[in-house]
């Protein structure tokens, strides 16, 4: 009974000090990084360049995408009606559609506005006047609302408009939406492709980094196996060097995007307002933000981790 006893004391004992050493752990492979300030340093630098070229690719994505949003909201469908159809007619079919919940304004152009407006916009006023009869259809815009005005519903919408009996022919321009998506689609597998060789090349150097301090330290670890430590002892604080390499990386990409992302609002505006226009570059949310930090951190624990499990069960005590 009494040994039994001992066994529960020594197994709540080993429960309460493990989070100990590990923090005794993690603020030691700390202070390995301090001690070796210049490498230590160059190897963040690595790890928080390597990130911060594909979260920049994020950020222009992330923007565009937005742009894209809202020229899909101002997709307009344009409705030539037949040249029979009288003032009454169209006047009544304008009613009509105002009455569709997918459509949110509808804008009428007479035949006679159509013709004045050809005029000033072309260079065949004068001889427009000699024409017995305007050749020109009235014109009917439609403006859908915002949830109609994606591609696929808009086309749909069309279909429908087309068939009133007063409509020649109805038209919406969505090739250029269909060809501006299929581009962004592409720049986001760019962007896609580009992150994972980065983040594979963190991994890479990250391994590297921690192999070339298993090997610096490989007469003290064999000793520490002499005396009776497992791996996954001796493992830990290389552990948690990759994860301080991926925290501070991490930390030093949010900041580059936002010194970044601060001078490219900078220089937009500036060129925004020789348009006339107000274009406002969104960074980096803060969620956003600690997911980067999270990533870098699962990265470092990743290549940390690959290279121990290789290298230090490798390492054995010699006896002469």
């Amino acid at each position: 009974m009494f040994n039994s006893v001992n066994k529960e004391l020594t197994l709540a004992q080993r429960l309460l000090t493990l989070p100990v050493r590990h923090l005794q752990q993690a603020i030691g492979s700390l202070g390995d990084l301090w001690r070796t300030p210049l490498a230590s340093m160059m190897t963040i630098l690595v790890l928080g360049i390597s990130l911060t070229l594909p979260t920049t690719l994020h950020l222009f994505v992330k923007n565009a995408s937005k742009i894209t949003q809202q020229w899909h909201s101002a997709s307009e469908i344009t409705l030539f009606l037949k040249l029979s159809v009288s003032e009454k007619s169209a006047k009544n079919l304008v009613q009509r559609l105002n009455l569709y919940p997918e459509i949110a304004k509808v804008t009428y152009i007479s035949a006679d506005q159509a013709l004045e407006e050809f005029k000033l916009l072309s260079s065949f006023g004068q001889a427009l006047n000699y024409i017995d009869k305007n050749p020109l259809p009235a014109t009917i815009l439609v403006t859908p609302t915002k949830r109609a005005s994606q591609v696929d519903v808009a086309k749909k919408l069309l279909a429908k408009l087309e068939k009133q009996r007063e409509v020649e022919q109805g038209k919406l321009d969505v090739e250029w939406l269909t060809r501006l998506e299929a581009m962004a689609q592409f720049i986001q597998d760019i962007v896609l492709s580009i992150a994972f060789l980065l983040c594979l090349s963190v991994v890479l150097i990250i391994g590297n980094t921690i192999r070339l301090a298993i090997l610096n330290q490989k007469d003290a670890i064999a000793v520490m196996k002499l005396v009776g430590a497992t791996d996954q002892f001796i493992q830990r604080p290389f552990l948690y060097t990759g994860m301080w390499y991926g925290v501070f990386g991490g930390l030093f990409a949010v900041i580059s995007e936002v010194v970044l992302a601060q001078y490219l609002t900078n220089a937009m505006n500036h060129l925004t307002e020789l348009y006339d226009s107000n274009f406002v570059l969104h960074g980096l949310s803060f969620s956003e933000a600690m997911l980067l930090i999270l990533f870098a951190v699962v990265l470092g624990l990743l290549g940390s981790y690959i290279s121990v499990r290789q290298h230090i069960r490798l390492i054995e005590p010699t006896t002469d």
